[in-house]
């Protein structure tokens, strides 16, 4: 690293200490939120705001003190760029916008209900910093929106197989980005490789593992506690309930609580749990 990127990224580490980050990483210790995981495309239809508000309770009430959650995808790749659930502009050419607000109904439901929202993006090639805006510019007035994701499965990658891992620099410059419309918010990373988080950059920080394909609850528990390790004391939080795990899960009593609750025997430092809507009709009948 050359002495000006040095210099900016010390820059940024202080900005990111001015707000408050420094005690970010066991500011929420105590808390844990639980629900689902929500996107465009995930559930075969959508019931709708009422229907989410119910599983993200029904979550949160299987995990004691725990409150309801949501990982909320308002930007899905499109092309080599990010489809954006409402109206809006951008100079840049890779970001594309909806017709109709998607999103207002369901958040304004939510802030009145004590669900806390990560709002979260597909990226692709578009500009991280431009979307971080046009997101927050959108929906930050929301008293239930707790922080911004990017799922790297699609940094600068059309296949979730060859997305780009994320550098310390790069991660502060989101973060700081994201803390200038709200100095309480974090920043969420996803993947299930350890390898694409940033290296040493921890505070304000979701690590989430959103693996799949596991044989058995005990390998999923064995793997998702080593991501725990891995990234500890910061927090991290997991997606579960994919289809290709239903045949071990759907033997279980409760799958959403059984799982969850055996993930934090073996990871404290579990700070979220959110069951994917690729099978939450299944799960949680409308």
């Amino acid at each position: 690293m050359d002495i000006n990127r040095s210099i900016f990224f010390v820059l940024i580490l202080i900005f990111l200490s001015a707000c408050g980050s420094g005690s970010s990483i066991n500011k929420n210790k105590s808390t844990l939120g639980a629900g689902f995981r929500f996107s465009s495309y995930g559930p075969k239809t959508n019931p709708g705001p009422d229907y989410w508000l119910r599983v993200g309770r029904e979550m949160a009430a299987r995990f004691p003190d725990a409150h309801p959650e949501a990982i909320w995808i308002v930007g899905v790749l499109y092309g080599k760029g990010t489809w954006l659930s409402f109206p809006g502009e951008s100079t840049d050419k890779l970001i594309a916008f909806g017709f109709d607000d998607e999103n207002e109904a369901a958040l304004d439901l939510f802030d009145k209900n004590g669900v806390k929202v990560w709002l979260q993006v597909e990226p692709g090639d578009a500009d991280m910093l431009q979307l971080i805006d046009l997101v927050l510019d959108r929906y930050g007035h929301h008293p239930c929106v707790i922080g911004f994701g990017v799922d790297l499965e699609w940094h600068h990658s059309s296949n979730p197989d060859e997305g780009e891992g994320v550098t310390d620099e790069e991660a502060a410059q989101w973060l700081a980005a994201i803390r200038k419309h709200n100095p309480d918010y974090r920043l969420f990373l996803k993947h299930w490789l350890a390898e694409k988080m940033p290296e040493t950059l921890r505070d304000g920080i979701l690590f989430v593992n959103d693996s799949q394909g596991f044989e058995s609850l005990d390998q999923m528990v064995a793997d998702f506690s080593e991501w725990g390790e891995t990234f500890s004391p910061a927090p991290v939080a997991f997606q579960y309930g994919y289809p290709a795990d239903q045949k071990w899960w759907g033997n279980l009593a409760d799958p959403p609580g059984d799982i969850g609750n055996a993930i934090l025997a073996k990871t404290p430092n579990a700070q979220g749990f959110y069951w994917v809507d690729f099978t939450v009709l299944d799960v949680f009948k409308p």
